[in-house]
């Protein structure tokens, strides 16, 4: 009943043409908030996916390492237990530490990453080569995967170079003076490949085999910076980390890929809602001029409401009129706003229409991915301020007839 009068009222001609200008405004900005809303979020989701898939190609699904310290044991015994766990489809055990590469006047600081043969089943390093091959090489005799900032760095071409790189690792030591015969390690190997995955990555990590790192740093065979591994099944993580939790006990965690990357996750989630937050100041304006609109309607409809009274009509329901008015308005400006961005996004998910500029992206174009949750979202943000916006006008009508009962 009260949406019935909201739509003949909004149907209705008004004496004033301003009501109706002003009404249509408010649809507008409705439609303008709602569609730029729906778009920038379909944005940050497609750019979130490209960010999660590129780092999914570096972290794996779960990690083990050691509460404290660099360096965790890990017995037989729990490496055969890892085995056996059903959502486990492989693992790699790795050796990581800091290292300094020369290349003949050019050095730089990296992080080296030893990795068994398994390591190419865990991660997508080796689907991200852009020059050489993923070869680790042997204890006396390593190669060097190496991402592409780093081979930038040291003036190299893993794929052609005519030098082996120089290696200079630090040893474990208790003592306070340095031996640079005992304390460093120096070796030599060539760069067999290069990897281009993400910053982040490709500026600051090599990868080599775990057994050179270990004879390098003079290890223990059972001592490891951790152990990656992959799932059969991405939605049995939580099945996974327990039996994992069992088998490896208090001394170690068990982090997956948000928690390999907090920082990240949580810097993309404000990111997120503070372009939310502005965005709605677009809805905010749009209540203002709805707030207009539904006062020159209350103004204009006070025969109305003298009618309404005289056959019953009380103050809350003169009130729910006026508010369903305004969120008349707000579903004809949010349910239009929904289908043009629907829209837009379509043409640029298909025909890639709004260029990524600067040539250095992996892709060229600006990634969406359209989410329900984000209509759900923006539909009830919609409704939520029309709803706020349409209160004062809606209280002023009724008051308006109490004013005329008490006459």
């Amino acid at each position: 009943m009260n949406f019935l009068f909201a739509w003949r009222y909004f149907k209705a001609k008004k004496s004033t043409n301003a009501i109706n200008i002003i009404a249509w405004t408010s649809i507008a900005a409705i439609i303008v908030g709602t569609t730029a809303l729906i778009l920038v979020l379909s944005v940050f989701n497609g750019f979130e996916g490209l960010v999660k898939s590129l780092y999914s190609s570096f972290y794996t699904d779960l990690k083990i390492t050691s509460v404290q310290g660099k360096l965790m044991t890990v017995s037989e015994k729990q490496l055969q237990q890892l085995k056996q766990v059903a959502e486990v489809k492989n693992f790699s055990k790795i050796l990581e530490e800091k290292a300094m590469v020369q290349n003949g006047d050019y050095q730089t600081v990296i992080y080296l990453k030893g990795v068994d043969e398994n390591y190419q089943y865990v991660a997508g390093v080796a689907d991200h080569l852009i020059n050489g091959e993923y070869t680790l090489g042997t204890a006396d005799e390593p190669r060097l995967i190496l991402g592409a900032g780093v081979e930038d760095a040291l003036g190299v071409y893993a794929d052609r170079s005519l030098m082996p790189l120089n290696i200079y690792l630090p040893r474990k030591n208790n003592s306070k003076q340095i031996d640079l015969m005992e304390d460093i390690s120096s070796d030599s190997a060539w760069a067999a490949g290069t990897f281009l995955i993400q910053q982040d990555f490709d500026n600051k990590y090599g990868i080599t085999t775990i057994d050179y790192l270990r004879n390098a740093l003079r290890v223990n065979p059972d001592q490891y910076s951790g152990i990656e591994i992959a799932l059969k099944n991405p939605g049995s993580e939580d099945q996974a980390v327990r039996a994992l939790e069992k088998i490896f006990g208090n001394g170690y965690q068990v982090q997956n890929r948000y928690q390999q990357n907090r920082s990240l996750y949580s810097i993309m989630n404000v990111e997120r809602w503070i372009v939310y937050g502005v965005l709605c100041l677009i809805l905010i304006v749009a209540a203002f001029t709805m707030i207009g609109a539904l006062t020159m309607l209350v103004l204009e409809k006070q025969k109305d409401i003298s009618v309404l009274h005289a056959l019953g009509g009380n103050r809350a329901f003169i009130q729910r009129i006026f508010i369903s008015e305004g969120l008349l308005l707000a579903l004809i400006g949010g349910g239009l706003g929904m289908l043009l961005a629907a829209f837009i996004a379509w043409l640029q998910i298909t025909f890639h229409l709004i260029p990524l500029q600067g040539g250095s992206f992996l892709i060229n174009y600006y990634p969406v991915k359209l989410r329900l949750a984000d209509f759900l979202l923006v539909g009830a943000t919609v409704f939520f301020i029309s709803f706020i916006a349409s209160w004062l006008p809606s209280r002023k009508a009724a008051a308006q007839e109490f004013s005329l009962r008490t006459e």
